[in-house]
């Protein structure tokens, strides 16, 4: 029997780890769920980061690109005209309280600050503001000026008791140009504000701008245990960094995701500019309130919203106001509630005096003072007629390169005396003329510089502050008797035919058209005076010798005339009624014939725009005034030596008694029915064109005379008229005359003397040498 044998296959021995040091091998663990979650945690971070930092970059391009550049849409900011004092300008004493009045200086006792100033009767001492003129800023100037009774007599500087040469006094603020931004605002550098306002701003908003890097972690976390308390939300927690991220560039959404953009704007804004700059920008773009439909942004606009002056003329409790309705200017509106502005301001008030800003002296002086904000929310006095043409220039001039939100300052002509007063004599006289003409009448006033052609005002309407139909531009209405003194000037310009004392036939006449239709013309009063002179002719407007001249002298002549005044003649048509103004034009287009007729001669194109300025001082365009002889100097002298008799003994007659001392030239024109009625009033200084109609082209029961006369008294006594002195032209002789029957005959005896255009020198040779028979009768013949 075999012996069982065992398989001899040696088996594998398992290695262990040796007593002295050797490792044991283990087969590899499993990674933990924590381990994967800090993974995935890290590269998440990562993309997060990286998504961050782009983002951030993205931002920090968009906040460069706004920042470095114009950081809003800038409206065109319009001034009205500068007024120019220097020794032996005709401005008198009361006019320059009332410009200084209407420019809200305030009348102290003692000037200390610009904006203010003292009168006496016969002296002004004031501290005229800074400003930045179309040539370039000027700083503020201490000045007294004297007056005598002509007008300016000297300007003195009182801090180095210099003579000075002239002045300028800043001109008022009208407006803003229309734009396509809801937001107005006018820009001021940094150092512009006052330090109050700066402080009020940080106490009560954030006082730790100048220490935190754009986001305050803390305050954030006290306003929202304050909000928790109280079940509301009732303290914010953003720095001012972060709300001129939102407001520049955000939604007001209320959104985590919004106020998580905002705070990395703010950081980003914070590490890219200095605190004042940031400052600056806060201090133009915070909200404040509305005008005319738009937001007033920025504490400069807001200043003139509510006190109506510049931001560095407000006392301490009207900039505490200010900050005070940062903080919601629906609901701390002062004219709506002002029990609780006042509360609010006292408190902002008693911050700064606890902080040692102000003292309790200054706190309680400041705390009794009423709001003393305007009666009504308003930044300008504007003029929708007068932008109306004011844009119309800027158009035509400027063209392409006026952009109305780039920050342009616009110098107009404006007067904002003349302005102010015939806006209110427009209301109150149509007002009290409505009783005999009804209640649609309307009216269009136009006034302009008597040299210059600069338009001082401008009213399209009853309501002069409506921006409806403009009258004043596109209200083209018959002239009537407003044709006359065209006539009269072209016969004046033929010296050997016409004179003032040419007789002129005022009898019925009859004139057959082509077609066989007959023109009777006859005078208002319906009367006929046989032979009437030229110059009693057109005192009283008689119509009959009026054609008659217009016929002699020939229609092509008088519509020639009509052109060198500045009448577009394709606006005339030929035919003899003409003559008696049945041809429309608007009253701007009056003002200009009149205002060549009221220079002697000279015709300057009537403008309402001085000059356009960039924020950075370039100048677009400007203005010169000048003016080229159109018509006889001579002629022309006459002519207004008989609109003055207009106002002497004729049509204008009324205001003889109270304006006699002026020396006055006018015009009156009624056309058929009365439905128009129309003046034009003309005294040293300024043209002023008239109209009252109705838009249904109805009677409105008045004539020049009774109507529109009426008006032009009403403003002249308010504007009180400067005399208008007419510098007697060479060639031009003064004969002796006495009225014999109605009739101008020469008298070389007589004291009573008549002007006469004498080029040739006859008129002097025929009394330094008179002939014996027969002609003292016929000279004027």
């Amino acid at each position: 029997m075999k012996k069982e044998t065992k398989n001899t296959k040696p088996r594998t021995r398992r290695k262990t780890a040796s007593p002295r040091g050797g490792k044991k091998k283990t087969a590899p663990a499993k990674k933990s769920w924590g381990k994967k979650l800090l993974s995935f945690g890290f590269k998440c971070t990562l993309v997060v980061v990286a998504v961050m930092g782009i983002w951030g970059i993205y931002l920090d391009s968009k906040i460069q690109e706004r920042f470095d550049g114009q950081i809003w849409q800038l409206p065109a900011v319009v001034y009205g005209r500068i007024l120019h004092l220097a020794p032996g300008e005709s401005v008198t004493i009361d006019t320059l309280k009332r410009e200084l009045d209407i420019l809200n200086y305030k009348r102290v006792r003692n000037p200390s600050r610009p904006g203010e100033y003292s009168a006496s009767r016969t002296r002004v001492e004031i501290i005229r503001r800074p400003f930045e003129f179309e040539d370039g800023p000027e700083q503020a100037q201490h000045v007294m000026i004297s007056f005598s009774g002509e007008g300016v007599q000297s300007l003195k500087q009182l801090d180095s008791g210099k003579q000075l040469g002239y002045l300028r006094i800043e001109p008022k603020l009208l407006g803003t140009m229309e734009s396509n931004t809801d937001e107005q605002r006018i820009f001021l550098p940094r150092e512009r504000f006052p330090e109050f306002l700066v402080d009020a701003l940080l106490t009560t908003e954030d006082r730790d701008f100048y220490h935190h890097d754009g986001v305050a972690p803390l305050a954030i976390v006290r306003a929202l245990v304050v909000n928790l308390k109280a079940g509301r939300t009732v303290q914010g927690g953003s720095t001012l960094t972060q709300q001129l991220a939102k407001n520049v560039f955000l939604t007001r959404d209320r959104t985590l995701w919004r106020k998580a953009q905002e705070a990395y704007i703010a950081v980003l804004l914070d590490y890219r500019y200095s605190k004042d700059r940031l400052l600056e920008a806060y201090l133009n773009e915070v909200y404040l309130g509305q005008a005319r439909g738009k937001g007033v942004h920025g504490f400069p606009l807001g200043a003139r919203l509510y006190f109506g002056r510049p931001i560095e003329e407000l006392s301490i409790d009207q900039l505490a106001l200010l900050v005070g309705i940062v903080k919601g200017p629906s609901y701390y509106n002062p004219w709506r509630y002002p029990e609780r502005v006042l509360e609010r301001r006292d408190l902002i008030l008693r911050m700064m005096m606890e902080n040692g800003v102000i003292s309790s002296g200054q706190y309680a002086e400041a705390a009794a003072r009423k709001l003393g904000i305007q009666k009504s929310p308003s930044i300008n006095s504007r003029q929708p007629a007068y932008f109306e043409q004011l844009t119309r220039e800027i158009r035509e001039r400027v063209g392409s390169q006026f952009n109305p939100e780039s920050g342009l300052r616009v110098f107009s002509t404006l007067d904002p005396l003349s302005q102010s007063i015939i806006d209110k004599t427009v209301v109150n006289k149509v007002k009290e003329l409505k009783k005999v003409a009804g209640k649609d009448l309307e009216a269009a006033v136009v006034i302009a510089d008597r040299q210059s052609g600069e338009i001082r005002a401008m009213v399209g309407g009853s309501r002069p502050g409506f921006a409806g139909f403009n009258r004043a531009l596109n209200g083209s209405r018959q002239i009537g008797s407003l044709s006359k003194p065209a006539v009269y000037l072209a016969a004046l310009s033929v010296p050997d035919k016409y004179n003032l004392a040419s007789p002129l036939d005022d009898k019925p006449i009859v004139l057959k058209g082509d077609q066989g239709s007959e023109w009777k013309p006859r005078n208002y009063d319906r009367k006929f005076r046989g032979q009437v002179p030229l110059l009693k002719a057109l005192a009283h407007s008689y119509n009959i010798p009026t054609v008659n001249l217009g016929l002699a002298v020939g229609l092509g002549t008088v519509i020639d005339t009509y052109e060198e005044l500045g009448v577009d003649p394709d606006q005339i048509t030929r035919v003899p009624s003409l003559l008696l103004g049945t041809f429309t034009l608007t009253p701007i287009e009056v003002t200009q014939m009149f205002q060549t007729i009221g220079s002697g001669g000279r015709k300057a194109d009537l403008t309402a725009l001085r000059s356009v300025v960039t924020r950075d001082g370039q100048v677009l365009y400007r203005n010169w005034p000048k003016s080229s002889q159109t018509v006889p100097k001579q002629a022309s002298w006459l002519t207004m030596y008989a609109m003055k008799e207009v106002v002497r003994s004729g049509t204008g007659r009324y205001l003889n008694p109270a304006f006699g001392w002026a020396g006055l030239a006018g015009k009156t024109g009624t056309t058929d029915n009365n439905r128009d009625s129309w003046y034009v009033g003309i005294d040293g200084r300024e043209v002023v064109t008239v109209w009252l109609g109705r838009d249904d082209n109805k009677s409105t029961k008045l004539t020049g005379s009774s109507g529109a006369l009426r008006l032009y008294a009403d403003y002249i006594k308010a504007r009180k008229p400067e005399p208008l002195v007419l510098n007697w032209p060479s060639e031009l002789a003064s004969v002796p005359y006495q009225v014999r029957e109605g009739q101008f005959v020469t008298d070389c005896f007589s004291d009573s003397k008549l002007p006469v255009w004498d080029p040739k020198g006859h008129w002097r040779k025929r009394c330094d040498k008179p002939e014996p028979v027969g002609w003292l009768q016929s000279i004027f013949n």
